[in-house]
């Protein structure tokens, strides 16, 4: 069996040291990563948002413009009315 020394331990330690100096840079870099993903999602969330309301306010206005229509095709008779 190879005798442990303690400049074999040193090594290791050092081995074991510069691996989470790694882990600790790539864990930098995902938070880094998921603070823009976060980013990114709240801006297609307000894009979201917006396109809703535009969408809300062009039924709006659809809405109005066929309440207008029908009553000017009433009054210009170009439409059969039921009879009651």
């Amino acid at each position: 069996m190879a005798e442990v020394t303690n400049e074999l331990i040193y090594e290791v330690l050092k081995a074991i040291q510069a691996r989470l100096g790694n882990l600790e840079e790539s864990m930098r870099e995902s938070r880094g990563e998921v603070r823009a993903l976060r980013s990114a999602i709240a801006a297609i969330d307000n894009r979201m948002g917006a396109f809703h309301m535009d969408l809300a306010n062009i039924y709006e206005a659809s809405g109005a413009m066929e309440g207008r229509m029908s009553r000017i095709e009433r009054r210009l008779e170009i439409i059969d009315t039921p009879h009651a």
